[in-house]
Order: structure tokens, then C-alpha cells, then sequence
């Protein structure tokens, strides 16, 4: 219940922080503040609206990505000492009818295919981390039927206790540990990346970056500059990332 609660309340903070939440009180503070002081009043609701077009363009959104995102592995790179491939948890598509129950949603999707063909390539065993912070079946759980009974691929570790990216190290570290396991290939979005390295990093891993779903740099157009809804959704996960970062760097 406790763990139940702290993920809560963390999201729910993470919500006014992030857009579009956080634009929206931005605009309605602005407006509270038309008739006392009109001058700041019209600059918090012109900077909001300035702010929410410009994350809603895919040129902001690829921007944003672009700045967080690592370099992907390359098909030669030296793998010597890799102990293990570690599959980070993105969500669930709760409650799908189709499936009869919880299931990975498509971000989760994205990060298992890639593990799969990594899998293949290398031959090194995988280990899925995951928790149920909200309740019902653990990520890790479902994500180990994806890879074995739709993929194709093998898991032999299963880590399914965690609420976070830095819990989601801990827990891992701690099952590697026994296996004598300190390198390991790190598998999520590559936006996600730099986050989820230095949380791996400090619990003692070497930590060779395997990104997925990159943002490749982009000649600008006239669709770059029209706002859309997926931009929008890009732009939060990447706000999402830098928050994550100097909430970390603020814990030490």
C-alpha cells in the first residue's frame, strides 16, 4: 500500500511539472492575474500558448529527443565481458480485451523487439525488470511471456519488484550480483538512456548503452512547424527525462 501511494504521489507531482498540465496552469494563472496585473497577467498566457505550440511541433519534439538520446550500438561493437541483457519496463496497456488482461503497451513493445534481436545476435542471456507499482501482475512477468511465447527468445531473469528506473537497477544488480554479473547491455529508449545508464552505473554495472526508437536529424519542413499530438506526447517524455535527471542529480 505504502509503495502503491509513493509511485501515486510521485506521478502526481510529475504531472504539474510536465506538459500539458503544467502549460495549462501556466495560461490559468495568467489569467487570475489579468485584472491585479494585467502587464504580467497577458506574459504568462502568451508564454504559455508560445510553449505549447512550440512542444507540440515535431521539430521541437525531434529536438528535444535528439538532445537526450545516446548513439546507437554498433553492429561491431566490442561485447567481450557482457554478462547479460537487461529489458527495462515501459507500462502497460491495462485491462485489454483482446488479450484478456494487462500486457506490455507499444513503447514496452518497442524495447522487447529490440532485446530479441540482441538476443539472437549475441546469444547472451536476458533478464526483464519490471514492478506493479499501481497493482496487478507485475511488468517483468508479462514482458517474459512476450519474449519467450511471441519472440521467440529465451529469459532467464525475472526482475519484478521495482517502481522506477533507479529500483529498476537495484533489483537487477542484485540478481547479477549472484551470478558474478557487472557488465551488462542496457536496453530502453534511447531518450530514456542517459537516465537509466547513470542509475545502473551507480548501483556498480558497466554499462553498454543499447538505445532503441531513435530520432535522426531531420531537414526541417512545413510540417515541422504544425502542431500535432504526437509531438505533443514526444515533447512530455522528454520533459519527463530532464525532470528525472535533476531529480536524481538532486538526491546524489
Amino acid at each position: 500500500m505504502e509503495t502503491h501511494l509513493t509511485w501515486l504521489a510521485t506521478n502526481f507531482i510529475a504531472a504539474f511539472l510536465l506538459p500539458p498540465l503544467d502549460l495549462i496552469l501556466l495560461m490559468a494563472a495568467g489569467l487570475a492575474l489579468l485584472k491585479r496585473r494585467p502587464r504580467l497577467g497577458k506574459a504568462l498566457i502568451a508564454s504559455g500558448l508560445i510553449l505549447l505550440y512550440a512542444l507540440s511541433t515535431p521539430l521541437v519534439a525531434g529536438s528535444l529527443f535528439r538532445l537526450l538520446q545516446s548513439a546507437p550500438l554498433p553492429a561491431n561493437a566490442d561485447l567481450s565481458g557482457v554478462g547479460a541483457i537487461v529489458v527495462l519496463g515501459a507500462g502497460r496497456y491495462e485491462n485489454a480485451p483482446e488479450y484478456g488482461g494487462d500486457t506490455a503497451n507499444a513503447l514496452a513493445l518497442e524495447r522487447l523487439r529490440y532485446a530479441a534481436q540482441l538476443q539472437r545476435r549475441t546469444g547472451l542471456p536476458i533478464l526483464v525488470t519490471g514492478g506493479a507499482p499501481n497493482g496487478g501482475i507485475p511488468e517483468g512477468r508479462f514482458m517474459k511471456d512476450i519474449l519467450e511465447k511471441e519472440l521467440g527468445v529465451p529469459v532467464r531473469w525475472v526482475e519484478d519488484a521495482s517502481d522506477n528506473t533507479r529500483e529498476n537497477a537495484i533489483g537487477s544488480r542484485r540478481i547479477l550480483a549472484k551470478e558474478n554479473i557487472s557488465k551488462i547491455l542496457l536496453v530502453t529508449h534511447a531518450w530514456h538512456m542517459p537516465r537509466a545508464k547513470a542509475a545502473f552505473a551507480r548501483t556498480g554495472f558497466e554499462v553498454i548503452a543499447a538505445g532503441t526508437h531513435f530520432s535522426p536529424p531531420k531537414t526541417p519542413e512545413l510540417m515541422s512547424f504544425v502542431p500535432d499530438a504526437g509531438a505533443l506526447r514526444s515533447s512530455a517524455y522528454a520533459m519527463h527525462e530532464i525532470v528525472g535527471i535533476v531529480w536524481y542529480f538532486a538526491r546524489g
